[in-house]
């Protein structure tokens, strides 16, 4: 809108410049004039008429010889066919052409302002003017001039003082205005009288008026463009964001929290577009902020179960000390509450280790450890905290096997696993771990032989404090059910994924994948 606009704007500098140009060839014309008759002294009539017959109206601007006293002694716009035969005449055809052409100019202009378009944006320019454009002074109107008197008019005064004069007047009847150029006539060093030059601008109004009609017709265009992509961006990005924006508001209830048991989804997620993009985003970012709201509170409600065992037993012992009198008692009592004191603080510290996890994963620096160098360091350490009976064996090629993590998250992950399947694994048998590098993921796995796992519980290992045991399996330890959760959330913090199931011929395999770095 504000190119077409700026073209209206550079209307009034087109038209300067036109008026100008116009001017410019008035002077030439009349300075031609002038040296040609400087050229005789003093002016004569019949030679001035003389002249401007032989120039046979061919200039565009009227011509006007003024003698040193003001009189005007020879005007173009006098000569013309009607003259005798025995006087350089102008031929008929010309005459009606140029009559012909100036019946075209005014039909043109005419044209151009009886057309209601420019009716329409002429009077939203008047009104502009007369409300925010300074005043403009109305020159007078004194074409035609007296021709029982001198021509005393202020160009012609300069001229005649020999200086060069000009003015612009306004000619009854006529829309357009006059500009007079008027040039001094010097024989010698003395003035001997003035050519005055006139041209009326209609010609240049005829071409404005059709410039302003155009301009004019590509505002409207403009405009018309604009309202229709404001309404083709109203209904297909103002609305959907509207919409986008009442369905993430919806998300929250009165009390500020997130409803997680809204079903329906956010609206324009098949659309291919950026609203699409972000309505897919959105949904995405409530479907994981309710997952880990419902983490939260689950997490919250299975600490509370898990922490009333220990409680009510400490409960329970503290309250038959009371009854107690036998020191073997006393003795057995005290021992219950110091072991479920120690139970409870292992759980707390379990705790707030699973809890810290999230936070820590996702703003821990990552930076790349070789897989295959750091497992046997691992291995070493769990060696030495195997139960009677038990061999670890570690199974690596000859790849590197780089990932983007934590050593501290890797040894933690490798050191539950291996206390899993150690705590499981019969004497005499073989916890083996083994490293493979694939196309774009790690893949290590830790199997053993022991019980292996019931085939409802291959998910279950992986929730929070669960922990199953049959009976004469485990190593007596107290287990509160965090160890593979804690793998979980670590190796899924890190891009992996994780997996179990039972192996063929007894015990179970555990695999952790991981992103190769890179």
């Amino acid at each position: 809108m504000f190119l077409p606009a700026a073209g209206v704007l550079y209307l009034d500098v087109y038209e300067r410049q036109l008026l100008s140009a116009l001017e410019v060839s008035m002077v030439q014309q009349g300075r031609i004039l002038a040296a040609t008759l400087g050229e005789r002294g003093e002016i004569d009539p019949a030679a001035a008429t003389a002249i401007l017959q032989r120039l046979q109206r061919r200039l565009n601007a009227r011509l006007r010889v003024i003698d040193r006293n003001g009189w005007v002694i020879a005007d173009s716009s006098q000569l013309g066919p009607q003259l005798p035969v025995s006087k350089i005449v102008l031929p008929e055809e010309y005459a009606r052409s140029v009559s012909s052409e100036a019946s075209e100019t005014r039909r043109a202009v005419d044209d151009s302002r009886g057309n209601a378009l420019y009716r329409l944006g002429s009077g939203i320019y008047g009104i502009f003017r007369r409300l925010l454009g300074p005043p403009e002074a109305q020159p007078a109107v004194v074409e035609p001039f007296p021709a029982d008197q001198p021509l005393r008019i202020p160009p012609v005064e300069r001229a005649l003082a020999g200086k060069y004069g000009a003015s612009t007047l306004i000619s009854p009847g006529q829309r357009s205005v006059t500009l007079y150029s008027a040039i001094p006539v010097r024989s010698g060093r003395q003035v001997v009288g003035a050519v005055l030059v006139s041209g009326t601008t209609l010609r240049i109004l005829a071409d404005l008026y059709q410039v302003r009609l155009a301009v004019f017709q590509v505002v409207l265009a403009s405009l018309l463009v604009a309202v229709l992509l404001t309404i083709i961006t109203s209904t297909t990005i103002v609305r959907p964001l509207r919409r986008l924006r009442g369905e993430a508001l919806a998300l929250i209830d009165g009390r500020g929290r997130l409803r997680l048991d809204r079903k329906e989804g956010f609206g324009g997620t098949r659309r291919t577009d950026e609203i699409g993009d972000l309505a897919r985003a959105l949904e995405l970012l409530s479907s994981r902020l309710g997952e880990h709201l419902a983490f939260v509170e689950a997490f919250a409600g299975d600490v509370s179960h898990e922490l009333k065992n220990p409680l009510a037993s400490i409960r329970g012992a503290a309250e038959m000390l009371e009854d107690v009198e036998e020191p073997d008692q006393r003795r057995e009592l005290l021992d219950l509450v110091q072991r479920e004191v120690a139970r409870l603080e292992h759980l707390l510290k379990e705790v707030r280790e699973m809890a810290r996890l999230d936070a820590q994963v996702e703003g821990e620096e990552r930076p790349t450890v070789r897989l295959d160098e750091l497992l046997p360091a691992l291995v070493e350490g769990a060696r030495r905290r195997l139960p009677a009976g038990v061999a670890i064996e570690l199974e690596l090629d000859d790849a590197r096997v780089p990932v983007r993590a934590a050593p501290e998250r890797l040894a933690q992950v490798v050191e539950n696993l291996l206390d899993n399947a150690t705590s499981f694994a019969p004497a005499g048998s073989v916890v083996t771990v083994r490293l493979v590098r694939g196309a774009t993921r790690a893949r290590l796995y830790v199997r053993d032989r022991g019980p292996g796992i019931p085939e409802q519980h291959l998910q279950k290992v992986w929730s929070r404090f669960f922990s199953y045991r049959p009976p004469g399996t485990g190593d007596g330890k107290p287990h509160t059910g965090l160890g593979l959760a804690i793998v979980k959330a670590i190796v899924e913090g890190y891009g992996g994924a994780v997996a179990g199931e039972n192996r063929e011929g007894g015990g179970a395999e555990f695999e952790v994948t991981l992103p190769l770095a890179g």
